[in-house]
């Protein structure tokens, strides 16, 4: 005979021989011959090597112990006084019930979709969070959900979570702005073979994404090739002198052909145009020097309209001077005044008329 004691908080299963025979709460009791004591905390989970249905046929230990069974795609969220602790995966978990409040809530996870009810406070908590699949979106994009590789729905901004399990997720995502595409430094050769370099832009938006992503297959380089056949197809009609006039009327015949190809791939084309049309080494070259020679030729033309200008005052002017004797005098005077302007000093002399005298000085006879 040998006396145990069982404090409060601990829960005794006596053995005899190794077969259960009682289970024993707080107090002080003998144990007979072969017998044993197993203490437990029951602020802990219980464990035994015994099997539990053993166990469970003596209805005293049975309504001291809380059974839960988690069964494959569910996951247990257990809470103790009201406070998250743990996530209990597939298997059978017994506690024993009565000095610590405990909820155990169980979560079907064979759907990818996550229950309105669920404490979505949980979001934040590793063990929890580590079962989850989020995908976020952000305001200015859309996606499509693809479940099974199986379009589902479209999602707008927001962050989405789905349970982990063994169905696929998968969303692709496009940027629902407007957006630019540009085609740079893009060789053609014009009507009258002249090699360029031309930069194109183009600015749209996709405004079907089904369409952009599930029908078509890479949407932007599809719009990129076919701005690019258009623009080439538009540039060879041209020769260089015809497209450098008219570079605003060429944009507005692409952006007319390109807006049909582009609804085709979910896109709306908003503008064109052509940004620079930049010559080759050569055609560079050669236009430098026919604008130099036109700039020279404006010049002669300028001067000799000045020249003639000029001439013509000129003539004009004997015609008033050869009418009018009192014009001539006052012309001799202004001539007399600017070259008197460039002397030191003039000294006249005798009782003449002084500018009878002046006249002769700057005056040859005639």
């Amino acid at each position: 005979m040998k006396r145990v004691r069982i404090n409060q908080g601990n829960v005794g299963l006596v053995f005899k021989n190794g077969d259960y025979v009682k289970v024993i709460t707080q107090g002080a009791y003998w144990l007979g011959f072969n017998q044993e004591v197993k203490i437990y905390d029951v602020t802990k989970d219980f464990y035994t090597s015994i099997a539990l249905e053993i166990l469970l046929v003596d209805e005293v230990l049975a309504a001291m112990l809380e059974v839960v069974e988690v069964k494959d795609a569910e996951l247990a969220l257990v809470y103790e006084n009201g406070n998250f602790k743990r996530v209990l995966y597939a298997g059978r978990y017994v506690f024993w019930k009565g000095l610590m409040a405990r909820k155990v809530t169980i979560v079907d996870t064979s759907s990818i979709e996550i229950g309105k009810d669920f404490d979505t406070t949980l979001y934040a908590n590793y063990e929890v969070n580590k079962n989850i699949r989020t995908f976020e979106v952000a305001a200015y994009e859309k996606a499509v959900l693809l479940v099974n590789d199986v379009y589902t729905k479209t999602l707008t901004g927001g962050v989405y979570r789905y349970w982990k399990n063994d169905t696929t997720i998968k969303i692709a995502k496009v940027d629902m702005r407007q957006l630019q595409l540009e085609i740079a430094g893009q060789e053609l050769l014009t009507k009258d073979k002249a090699t360029i370099r031309i930069n194109f832009y183009t600015q749209y938006k996709v405004i079907n994404i089904e369409k952009a992503l599930l029908e078509n297959k890479e949407y932007e380089k599809q719009l990129y090739i076919a701005m690019q056949l258009i623009l080439r197809t538009y540039i060879g009609g041209y020769t260089l002198d015809e497209l450098l006039e008219r570079k605003e009327d060429i944009a507005k015949e692409v952006f007319n052909e390109v807006k049909e190809k582009a609804d085709a791939l979910g896109v709306k084309v908003i503008n064109c145009g052509i940004r620079d049309v930049i010559l080759t080494g050569d055609m560079k070259e050669i236009m430098n020097q026919v604008l130099v020679a036109q700039k020279k030729a404006q010049a002669n033309i300028i001067t000799r309209r000045e020249e003639t200008a000029s001439t013509r005052s000129l003539l004009n002017t004997a015609k008033l001077m050869e009418d009018n004797e009192m014009l001539f005098k006052l012309k001799e005077m202004e001539y007399v005044e600017k070259i008197a302007d460039k002397i030191g000093e003039i000294t006249v002399s005798g009782n003449g008329n002084v500018i009878k005298q002046l006249k002769e000085i700057f005056t040859t006879n005639k």
